[in-house]
């Protein structure tokens, strides 16, 4: 645990010395603004680059090769029990190292009380994240069928380990590891994009690492597929799989239905109907998703 905070701590060093680094540069330093409306993805739950529950190759901001960008965002998921509260901010670097971090919060509201936590506990989670385009341009490489491929690790850290161990999970945090592929057919007006992680989260961290029935890294996917409508407006799909570690409540799959629409290139938002399926012995968990962007 020490040597995964430590980590953390160092990526989170990296993240703050480089929005620095961005935010003292000159016009002539940074170039922004080179890549095409939505190209770039929205904020994942996560606070990386992608779509709202899945992980894509691209890198956060509007930055070409030659430049930085940034962006923030605010996410907001209102299902049958339960509330989720997410904000971040993500950092490109020359279209190829992208450093990001999040706080999600879990809100059980009045369904806290008969899980016998009290009425609107809430759970808590930081992630620090850094991604790597190692292959491909998802936008600019039309002539190919090689699509942008991307690796990375999120470190999660939860701050309930007292509760997490009484459900049976058997850390607070824990490091995620993925590679992702994304390709935008812009002849098509079709983006896909599809990602394997290796995880031991539960409940993507919010309930822990690890459990009962099973302490061991398993290989999930995460798929997105979306048509742009527009320059401005794309709809879509997601699916992500995910581990079943706890022996007292399944685990099921995530999907979304989802519209996102460019306002300009600084600001998009995104509007989803999303199934998380059962949570924590409560069935059938279905609402809306929102997140709001703003970047450069």
């Amino acid at each position: 645990m020490r040597r995964q905070l430590l980590k953390a701590l160092g990526l989170a060093a990296v993240v703050a010395g480089t929005l620095g680094c961005a935010a003292g540069a000159t016009a002539a330093e940074i170039e922004t603004g080179g890549k095409l409306l939505l190209t770039g993805g929205v904020s994942s739950l996560e606070g990386g680059a992608g779509g709202g529950l899945a992980t894509w190759a691209v890198i956060a901001g509007n930055e070409t090769n030659n430049g930085v960008g940034g962006k923030v965002h605010a996410t907001y998921v209102d299902v049958s029990d339960y509330t989720l509260r997410a904000a971040g901010a993500a950092v490109g670097l020359h279209d190829r190292i992208e450093l990001s971090v999040a706080r999600q919060e879990f809100d059980t509201g009045a369904t806290g009380a008969k899980l016998g936590l009290g009425k609107g506990f809430t759970f808590k989670q930081d992630i620090v994240g850094v991604k790597l385009r190692v292959l491909g341009d998802a936008v600019y490489e039309q002539d190919t069928w090689v699509p942008q491929v991307s690796i990375g690790a999120q470190y999660k850290k939860n701050n309930q380990d007292a509760i997490i161990r009484a459900i049976g999970g058997r850390k607070d945090s824990g490091v995620d590891y993925y590679v992702a592929a994304t390709k935008l057919m812009l002849d098509k007006s079709l983006v896909l994009s599809g990602a394997m992680r290796l995880t031991k989260a539960n409940q993507t961290g919010l309930l822990g690492f690890g459990g009962d029935k099973n302490d061991s890294y398993k290989a999930q996917f995460e798929g997105s597929a979306g048509l742009l409508l527009s320059k401005r407006l794309a709809v879509g799909a997601e699916y992500r799989t995910k581990p079943s570690n706890l022996g007292f409540a399944r685990e099921d799959d995530w999907v979304d239905l989802f519209a996102a629409y460019a306002l300009n290139k600084t600001v998009s938002v995104t509007a989803a109907y999303v199934d998380l399926g059962d949570i924590a012995t409560f069935k059938d968990q279905r609402g809306v998703y929102i997140s709001l962007q703003a970047g450069f």
